[in-house]
């Protein structure tokens, strides 16, 4: 689709929005939103014309584009049957989303409970678990950020949290594995699986077994920078999680859903948890969707026990359309394999390609398309190009880098001192190689704050 410039329209959009609309994490007077007129595929434009490549997908949820027509043609339909029905009765778009759901998840993740997103998505495989269980605390890696509701901001490691933790919701931190900035001083993916796996055994030795419900981490960590666990990690995590009787959760809202090359990441690793988590690409953003993947065990614990926890539009059936045929479209159209080609034949090797060349690449790490770029000022020291939750001056090299992009026509996903290579699940070949050649005139300017 060809955008058509339409400047006084795009005034009166971004003129109501900044008289009416309050945005999130934001300080209201300094931002300045674009007002978008429309998108299509990988590409979204403004009313001024100016066309951009998307490589965030929304906030990575687009897996499969911005309005596929058979997801587009599969809402309006459910629209016109029935566009919304109490949580409390089987319905159809909900009964066929969950068992769709349920034939992808990992080992017997057979039951679904449907939330409204990811954070509530969070939120309740927690009070699961403390159910379940019955001990309050819960574990999770200070690189994380599983969302913004009540438990979630408390177990999100990132600055987010800082003015919502309340240091009362009963998480506690720990250090999970990360290689090229390891909190263990490992020189190889063996002694930080090793020295990880100790340092949180150490911390539930520390903490009282008997005190802890859940272990909840990301499969492969999103926003915290895409830290793919070294080899052996999650089965160890899995491990411990068996041998004390805690709930092993997987945080797969960004990582689900095709973003790394497979239905869900723990796939890569063969390791199935008690619980799963989902949003985002389980209906490609269209209606907001989330979820909880219940084991077996789980499950029966409230099999003459009622759960208590709901939502007045759990599995709401436009948003299960949604999923229903976002799932049918990603299988008909192979979307999970060509995610993996892509990584492993385009992004991959013209990302380290990109590294080889600018100094300012830390390191490249990713699968699928799922990749981050590290950008640093020295590669010997590896001191990040702006301080962690740096702002205003302190952030001019990265603010200089994401206008670059955007002069080029692509819209970067920049996040402290990384950017990240996230596009749509079925960004064409020609499409990553067009990010690529954006990103590698935007990296020069990074290169200039090196030493």
């Amino acid at each position: 689709m060809t955008p058509h410039p339409d400047p006084k329209a795009g005034a009166a959009v971004k003129a109501a929005d900044r008289a009416h609309v309050f945005h999130s994490w934001s300080a209201q007077g300094l931002i300045d939103p674009l007002a978008v007129a429309g998108a299509e595929g990988s590409y979204f434009w403004d009313y001024d014309g100016n066309r951009y490549l998307d490589f965030t997908s929304g906030l990575v949820y687009t897996n499969i584009g911005y309005q596929h027509p058979k997801v587009v043609a599969a809402i309006q339909e459910q629209a016109g049957k029935l566009t919304t029905f109490a949580p409390a009765f089987a319905v159809e778009a909900r009964s066929e989303a969950a068992r769709l759901i349920a034939e992808r998840t990992p080992g017997d993740l057979d039951k679904i409970f449907f939330t409204n997103g990811g954070a509530e998505a969070v939120e309740n495989p927690i009070r699961m678990a403390r159910l379940h269980t019955a001990p309050p605390k819960v574990l999770t890696p200070s690189r994380s950020s599983p969302g913004g509701t009540a438990t979630a901001v408390n177990l999100t490691g990132d600055p987010r949290r800082w003015a919502s933790d309340n240091g009362t919701s009963g998480v506690v931190h720990f250090w999970g594995p990360f290689l090229y900035r390891s909190p263990f001083y490992s020189e190889t993916e063996q002694q930080e699986c090793e020295r990880a796996l100790q340092h949180l055994e150490d911390t539930i030795a520390f903490e009282g077994p008997a005190t802890i419900a859940a272990i909840i981490l990301e499969t492969i960590p999103g926003t915290a920078g895409i830290m793919t666990p070294p080899p052996g990690y999650l089965a160890g995590v899995r491990e411990i999680c068996d041998r004390y009787g805690i709930v092993f959760v997987l945080d797969e809202v960004m990582a689900g859903f095709g973003r790394t090359g497979a239905w869900f990441a723990a796939d890569h690793f063969g390791v199935v948890p008690d619980l799963l988590t989902f949003a985002k690409g389980v209906n490609s953003g269209y209606v907001p969707l989330g979820g909880v993947a219940i084991s077996g065990a789980v499950a029966a614990t409230f099999e003459n026990r009622p759960y208590p926890g709901g939502l007045t539009y759990s599995g709401h059936p436009l948003a299960c359309a949604a999923a229903v045929a976002t799932i049918n479209v990603m299988a008909e159209e192979k979307v999970v394999e060509h995610a993996a080609h892509i990584g492993e034949t385009v992004l991959g090797p013209g990302l380290r390609e990109l590294a080889e060349r600018h100094p300012s690449v830390g390191e490249v790490r990713g699968t699928g398309v799922f990749w981050a770029l590290d950008l640093v000022k020295d590669r010997e020291t590896r001191e990040p190009l702006v301080p962690y939750n740096a702002s205003g001056a302190a952030n001019a090299p990265m603010a200089a880098f994401a206008a670059a992009c955007k002069k080029n026509g692509l819209w970067p996903f920049v996040n402290m001192n990384r950017t990240h290579a996230v596009p749509p699940c079925n960004v064409t070949e020609a499409e990553a190689k067009e990010g690529l050649a954006a990103l590698d005139v935007a990296l020069s300017l990074a290169d200039e704050h090196t030493v």
